[in-house]
């Protein structure tokens, strides 16, 4: 009993003794941790010290070098406003100067003007004087007083004034009476010429009638671009006025307008009238008309019995169709030629199929006319030479216009022919043919120019549409363009009025999407 007892005690004693020493231990830990956290303490604010410093050095060092900087431009602005002050009153000092130099000239010249000026009184004070002693003089001399002498004086100059003037009257009335009659020759031969009348419409248009109103907005277009692109395309001039249901196609070719006419037919018979499209039919239609000239000349020859003929000279005859001489169609006036021609052969015992084949051929350089420069006879004879025709035909070109003399009786009855077929009563008109000329000559004189690409004379010969490459000739090189153009028309042909040059440059662009 007493043992345990003791046993209890001596554990008791000892727990209590091990949590007094784990005390003590754990304070004596705590203290070492306090001591180490102080001194940590110590070398943190020692090292913030160290800092604070070094950044209180280097904030005043920046601030001494900003401060140096912000004096040294403070010195050298100082500087530069001291020369600039130093400069202004220099310059005003040379102005002030020059002002006080051209003052003292100013006071100079007053008073030599107002020297000038008592001379100047002086003189005519002296003037007035020796003036009354010379009318007393005179007074005396032509026992005169100064209002008679005055009045006969004046009736002496009324009288030779009135025989100058009535001589002056007489050459103006004698030259208003010359220019009057060459201003009423003039007035006259301007209205002549202008005028056209039926005449140039029958010959110059064609009329497309439509089922409607609304058709004429399609072929307007939006902003008017199907309308724009038919005339450039078909150069022709597409008249679209307040005739009800009719637009009016103008041009001096016949060939052009008839492809146009049948153009605009096709577009109105399909609907779809828009660039494209127009682009569309025009290539057909005019593949169409090649087909049909060719057939055409291919039915001329046969007809005339002419047994071969090369192929490009067949093509040339069927485009005699489109092609008018002194108002008389060209193919007409050939086949004419060349049945008289063989007639005429026949009778005086020549080979009328030869007469007949050089009748045929004696105009066929007027299909060329429109693509190059020269003559007919000129063209027709070399393109006869190109072709291997024989001596007779290329002699009967040249002699139906005088360049050379017949060679045979074939050739002779070209000759007799065209001259019966020309001169019948109303086979040919003067008007027509000098019209077609001029509007030629307009359409030349454009082409001729670098960087044109088409050009078509519209209305009537008074305008003429110059479409250029985009690409060799820019804004501004068209304005010249057009200058030059009309500058060469004015002095190379023969027109009434006025001929506008509208010259169009337009950059097509195009891709595919495949």
């Amino acid at each position: 009993m007493e043992y345990m007892i003791v046993t209890v005690f001596v554990g008791i004693l000892s727990s209590a003794i091990s949590i007094f020493v784990i005390k003590k231990l754990d304070k004596a830990k705590f203290q070492i941790f306090i001591e180490q956290a102080k001194a940590k303490a110590k070398v943190i604010e020692h090292e913030a010290e160290v800092a604070l410093k070094d950044a209180q050095l280097k904030a005043k060092m920046e601030c001494d070098r900003e401060f140096k900087n912000a004096r040294r431009e403070y010195e050298i602005m100082l500087s530069k406003i001291e020369k600039k002050e130093r400069d202004l009153n220099e310059h005003l000092e040379s102005e002030l100067k020059t002002i006080k130099v051209e003052k003292e000239q100013i006071v100079e010249k007053n008073r030599q003007i107002t020297t000038l000026k008592e001379g100047l009184e002086q003189q005519k004070k002296t003037y007035e004087e020796k003036t009354l002693e010379a009318i007393k003089i005179l007074e005396n001399a032509s026992g005169l007083t100064q209002s008679e002498a005055k009045e006969l004086m004046i009736k002496k100059v009324k009288e030779d004034s009135r025989a100058e003037i009535s001589s002056i009257f007489r050459k103006k009335y004698k030259l208003a009476e010359q220019n009057s009659k060459n201003e009423i020759n003039n007035m006259f031969s301007m209205a002549v010429t202008r005028y056209a009348g039926e005449f140039a419409a029958e010959r110059l248009i064609n009329n497309i009638p439509l089922s409607d109103e609304e058709t004429k907005g399609k072929i307007i277009g939006k902003e008017g671009r199907n309308i724009k692109a038919l005339e450039m395309l078909l150069g022709v001039d597409i008249i679209i006025d307040d005739t009800p249901n009719t637009i009016t196609i103008s041009s001096f070719n016949l060939y052009r307008r008839a492809v146009a006419t049948k153009t605009i037919q096709e577009l109105l018979e399909d609907g779809r009238i828009q660039p494209a499209r127009i682009e569309e039919i025009y290539k057909k239609v005019k593949s169409e008309f090649d087909k049909n000239i060719q057939k055409e000349g291919e039915d001329v020859v046969m007809e005339l019995g002419i047994k071969s003929m090369h192929p490009e000279l067949i093509k040339l005859v069927g485009r005699l169709r489109y092609r008018a001489s002194y108002g008389q169609n060209a193919l007409a006036h050939t086949l004419e030629v060349a049945h008289l021609s063989g007639l005429l052969a026949a009778q005086m015992g020549g080979d009328a199929i030869l007469a007949r084949r050089a009748g045929l051929l004696h105009d066929i350089g007027k299909a060329l006319t429109h693509e190059a420069p020269g003559s007919h006879v000129h063209l027709g004879a070399e393109i006869c030479k190109r072709y291997d025709e024989c001596d007779t035909v290329i002699n009967a070109i040249y002699a139906h216009h005088g360049h050379e003399e017949p060679i045979n009786v074939e050739s002779a009855s070209v000759c007799a022919a065209d001259a019966l077929s020309a001169a019948r009563p109303g086979a040919r008109r003067e008007v027509l043919e000098s019209f077609l000329k001029r509007v030629e000559e307009v359409e030349n004189i454009s082409t001729s120019k670098l960087g044109v690409l088409n050009a078509y004379a519209i209305n009537a010969g008074r305008e003429v549409r110059v479409i250029v490459k985009a690409e060799l000739v820019n804004d501004d090189e068209a304005v010249l363009l057009a200058t030059e153009i009309a500058k060469e028309i004015e002095e190379k042909v023969q027109y009434p009025g006025e001929i506008k040059v509208n010259v169009i440059r337009e950059l097509r662009a195009e891709s595919y999407a495949r």
